[in-house]
């Protein structure tokens, strides 16, 4: 199973190929630059999914809004990276 995690495009980088074609996208306030080559029709504001460093599928905003809330739902309940729960911080 993969997950594909919903980011907002704040640039474009046109390589001269659209296999080179790149972005820096933000996802939820992390910032990183990705591969577009799968997803001709992005634009700067509009929002993709992206898994291992390439969009895959081009979303809505509101599909990203409720995705990334969800993801921060699970996040909020589960243990961090050390195994330790939310009451033992």
């Amino acid at each position: 199973m993969c997950l594909a995690i919903p980011g907002k495009i704040l640039s474009i980088t046109d390589g001269g190929n659209d296999a080179f074609r790149s972005g820096r996208v933000d996802f939820g306030g992390v910032t990183r630059e990705i591969n577009l080559a799968f997803v001709p029709g992005a634009a700067v504001g509009k929002y993709v999914l992206a898994h291992a460093g390439i969009a895959i599928n081009t979303i809505d905003e509101e599909q990203a809004r409720r995705t990334l809330e969800l993801i921060r739902e699970m996040n909020d309940g589960s243990p961090d990276a050390e195994g330790k729960d939310e009451a033992s911080r």
